[in-house]
């Protein structure tokens, strides 16, 4: 399947809510999307969800969290997060997702932003994290069996020196008491997929 031509035919350009300074490809119909994908779990790539869009902002308002290191997005889905720490000044940015839809949205919006990225699709979860000085990771804690694998991916990134935040809209898997708040935000969101129209969205780093 050409994921490139599949994402381009089920979506167009829109201006992020609220990081209005990124512009995502992105799904007008939600459901029929999903549907499309034929796939249990939603598109992640195909909307800028609460917790990247918290990232995000941060980011880009605190570009000397990224400016001349090495970034990397996990689980980046759009690669709203990555596109914002180029754009914030990182040095070099990784966009990474198993997802191969996700690979090929990232690259269009990486295009549509006219910032350079590496996509990579592999799990990075099992190894160990020692190429980045800074970790990025919107809304990772939306399941227990994902919670379970990124949190010692994150902890180890932060042993090793590396600067770790994460952007969370409230997911009832996040280890509240292992983290510190760093900023909060009432972030719009798509009320078919949150049941609701603005999520109250933490940026958060490990203790």
């Amino acid at each position: 399947m050409d994921h490139t031509a599949f994402v381009l035919h089920h979506t167009r350009p829109h201006p992020v809510p609220l990081v209005p300074e990124v512009v995502l490809r992105g799904a007008d119909d939600v459901i029929a999307l999903w549907e499309a994908t034929d796939e249990l779990a939603p598109p992640f790539w195909a909307f800028p969800w609460a917790g990247g869009q918290a990232l995000a902002r941060h980011v880009l308002d605190h570009p000397d969290t990224v400016t001349g290191r090495r970034v990397l997005d996990l689980a980046a889905g759009s690669g709203l997060v990555a596109i914002a720490a180029r754009l914030a000044g990182a040095a070099h940015v990784t966009a990474n997702d198993i997802d191969t839809r996700s690979a090929a949205a990232i690259t269009l919006n990486a295009a549509l932003n006219d910032v350079t990225l590496t996509v990579t699709t592999g799990d990075l979860l099992g190894s160990a994290p020692d190429d980045y000085d800074v970790v990025l990771a919107g809304d990772v804690f939306y399941d227990r069996d994902m919670a379970a694998r990124v949190l010692p991916f994150l902890r180890a990134a932060a042993t090793g020196g590396a600067t770790v935040l994460v952007g969370d809209p409230q997911r009832a898997h996040l280890p509240h008491a292992e983290f510190t708040v760093l900023a909060a935000y009432d972030v719009p969101v798509h009320d078919a997929l949150e049941s609701a129209e603005v999520k109250r969205t933490t940026v958060l780093s490990p203790k």
